[in-house]
């Protein structure tokens, strides 16, 4: 344990003793919200990327303790255990280094050695390998035994071979230098296989596609993959065979008689028979490791985006998710999101019955005193956004377009069906959309983050790490915005540190049976929450009607106490503390260091009065795509848009221009200069503005740019990653935790 916490120390450049209290909250149960903003004095300051970087590097290291523990164990029961084997695996630093210690007394099935070492060959092959002037056929014949099944004198030389073999692939060093060779030379090849051509042509990129393994992207890696899963491509992943075989024999050939020619056989053996096939599959679990961990990184940095969108508020809300042979459905909802009204119009072909749509829609308005349009962006969402448009509604009024991507998959879940049991799912799609745009962050938390269509091959990357990183992420948002603990959803309260599904069911439960909370110590009266559970979320949770008003704010309560003093010293109500900046710069901070509160948490206090309960989303802005320009064949190359960015991936980005299909920016037309990190330049839910440069009607293509001169000629940039046959023939933390992540997923 000890030695763990010095090691992530000196990984992290930190102080043994915080990273230490970081594991001891975490053991616990503290959550990485709670630890990151609530108890700064034991981790100086650590921000949650930190402390969930701990917290997975102390997982993985205690993994790594459990298997040191039962290798010793087998390797003991097998009495082949000496102080210098148990030096070196206790020393062993990874998994990879423990396996390869192990793998000499790894048990195994029947291999060619084993079944020749049962012929007594071994001392045979222990002769061999010395490699000294033998008599090679005089040496072998002594072997030959009827009985055993040695017949001849070549029987009992490959019967040693199988043995050599064996050995040769079971020597760390050889193995960590062939790991080596791979990970720096080796070529992943990728071909079609023959009579798959027309099935497979969302793969034609990749029929014949040479690259080095180190350089591969990821999304390049997780595309050749599903295609050899799909059973249209076949991969191969090996460096020179030449190179890899002179390695070993470098190692192992020692000299120039009949004895070495032996060796030398059985070391191409190893390597075509054992170590290629073992390094190979090493070197698929690396990089798709590596793969899975950028793809899931980039999903998380979008997702966080699309979360934190800037919410509309409080507002009665007219949404209408649009279409046309079915009509649009529309519903009103009230300023808490609660359904008032549905309806179905149908303004659009073939029905055409604008007049009758248009009074409807007039008439909602005037009833419910609706202050916002809400029209999903799917099919139809344009020629609605002219109807909407052209009813000469109040200037008061916003017509504003939403993201409904997941909207479908809500409105069919469990969720959906629990909180609208007699509605079908077009009324609780377009709730969705109208809910989405009062506060993306409240909505989307009830849709599997893998359906909301920020991702980058998020069906091929490994599903149980994708959920933790996702769920890192939802629970890094829910609980940095906070959450009214009066009107907030189960699927909401679940996310807030420290309650959980089953938790956040009582909590709303309680709130059914009992009505609002009054303030927040009030909590702990729901059924199994105890004084525990109320630490890890109260800070995060918010009452706005209480008569406390650091009840309203992320002020955690434990220190509500040094508010009350801070307004006694200073002969003032709490709410004049909060009110006059004036007031709040008389406050002397050294006065309330104590042995568990120090600066860090009181300057949080200081600013967290300056504007209690603040919501830290950006103000919403009202954004309009061109008018007339509604679908995919109204676009003309040339043309320059206003769209919204909607996915971000390592080979540029996805913008929406209110055409029903996303455009793509590759990376090379993201900026004048070169780019190596879309994310560097743009980012989910930001307004841009391209030019068309194509429009593929019929592969359902469109492509953009964000250059300023994207039919200019393009300036030179960096050599980018080729096919190995075309060359043929022509500091901070963030960036060390980084950079351990890349090294520690290994």
């Amino acid at each position: 344990m000890r030695d763990n916490i010095s090691k992530i120390a000196q990984e992290l450049g930190l102080k043994e003793s915080n990273v230490g209290s970081v594991v001891k909250l975490l053991d616990d149960g503290a959550t990485v919200p709670f630890i990151s903003r609530y108890r700064k004095e034991m981790t100086g300051s650590m921000d949650e990327v930190a402390v969930a970087f701990v917290r997975d590097r102390i997982t993985q290291l205690r993994d790594l303790d459990k298997r040191r523990e039962a290798i010793l164990k087998s390797i003991e029961n097998q009495e082949k255990l000496t102080p210098a084997l148990e030096k070196e695996i206790q020393n062993a630093e990874t998994l990879t280094e423990l396996e390869d210690i192990y793998l000499p007394y790894k048990p195994k099935r029947k291999t060619k050695a084993s079944v020749a070492k049962e012929k007594g060959l071994e001392p045979l092959a222990d002769l061999i390998f010395k490699q000294n002037e033998i008599d090679l056929a005089v040496e072998a014949s002594r072997y030959i035994d009827e009985e055993k099944d040695v017949k001849s004198v070549e029987e009992a030389l490959q019967g040693a071979r199988d043995i050599i073999a064996e050995k040769v692939n079971e020597d760390q060093e050889a193995r960590k230098a062939m790991r080596k060779l791979f990970e720096s030379e080796a070529i992943i090849i990728s071909k079609v296989i023959k009579g798959k051509e027309e099935e497979g042509q969302k793969f034609k990129d990749y029929f014949e596609w040479e690259e080095p393994v180190s350089k591969i992207p990821s999304h390049r890696l997780l595309a050749m993959r599903r295609g050899e899963k799909e059973m249209i491509l076949t991969l191969d992943i090996t460096p020179d065979e030449d190179r890899a075989i002179h390695l070993l024999e470098k190692q192992f050939v020692s000299g120039h008689n009949e004895a070495s020619s032996q060796v030398e056989l059985a070391v191409k053996d190893a390597y075509k028979r054992l170590m290629k096939p073992s390094m190979e599959t090493e070197i698929r679990l690396l990089t798709k490791g590596k793969a899975d961990a950028e793809a899931i990184k980039v999903f998380a940095e979008n997702l966080r985006l699309l979360l934190l969108a800037a919410p509309l508020g409080q507002k009665n809300i007219l949404a209408i998710d649009p279409g046309f042979r079915t009509g649009c459905k529309v519903v009103v909802l009230d300023r808490q999101g609660k359904l008032l009204h549905h309806s179905a119009i149908y303004p659009n072909a073939p029905q055409n019955q604008v007049m009758e749509a248009g009074a409807a829609i007039k008439h909602l308005c005037d009833v419910y005193e609706v202050e916002a349009v809400a029209i999903g962006n799917g099919t139809a969402s344009r020629e609605t956004e002219s109807f909407v448009k052209g009813l000469g509604l109040p200037k008061s009024i916003l017509i504003l377009m939403v993201n409904e991507s997941g909207a479908s998959v809500y409105s069919a879940s469990e969720v959906a069906r629990e909180e609208f049991p007699t509605h079908d799912v077009t009324v609780r799609g377009a709730v969705s959309i109208g809910r989405r745009l009062m506060d993306p962050l409240a909505e989307l938390v009830k849709i599997d983050a893998k359906s909301i269509g920020v991702g980058q091959y998020q069906h091929d990357v490994d599903q149980t790490l994708l959920k933790h990183g996702l769920d890192d992420v939802v629970m890094s948002c829910v609980n940095s915005v906070g959450v009214e603990l009066n009107t907030a959803s189960k699927e909401l309260l679940a996310y807030v540190s420290g309650l959980g599904p089953q938790l956040a069911k009582g909590i709303v439960d309680f709130r059914n049976e009992n009505g609002p909370f009054k303030d927040k110590r009030s909590l702990t009266k729901v059924a199994r929450l105890g004084d525990k559970v109320f630490e890890q979320a109260a800070g995060f949770l918010r009452v706005r009607d209480a008569e406390n008003l650091l009840d309203r704010s992320a002020v955690h309560p434990e220190s509500y106490s040094i508010v009350e003093q801070m307004a006694k010293d200073l002969d003032c109500t709490l709410a004049e503390l909060t009110k006059d900046h004036a007031v709040r710069s008389k406050i002397k901070l050294e006065q309330y260091i104590t042995d568990t509160v120090g600066l860090p948490t009181l300057n949080d206090i200081v600013q967290e009065l300056a504007k209690p309960g603040r919501d830290p989303r950006a103000s919403f802005e009202v954004f309009q795509f061109d008018e007339g320009v509604n679908s995919p064949e109204d676009l003309r190359v040339g043309m320059q848009l206003p769209g919204v960015v909607t996915n971000v991936t390592n080979f540029g980005a996805f913008v929406d221009v209110g055409v029903h299909q996303d455009g793509l920016v590759h990376i090379s037309h993201l900026s004048d200069r070169f780019v190596k990190d879309p994310a560097a330049v743009v980012q989910v839910q930001q307004k841009v503005k391209v030019t068309v440069i194509e429009v593929d009607i019929q592969r359902k293509r469109i492509a953009f740019s964000m250059k300023s001169d994207p039919f200019g000629k393009t300036p030179a940039k960096p050599k980018t990653r080729q096919r190995r046959s075309e060359e043929n023939k022509g500091g901070n933390m963030q960036e060390k935790l980084q950079q351990l992540k890349g090294k520690f997923g290994q």
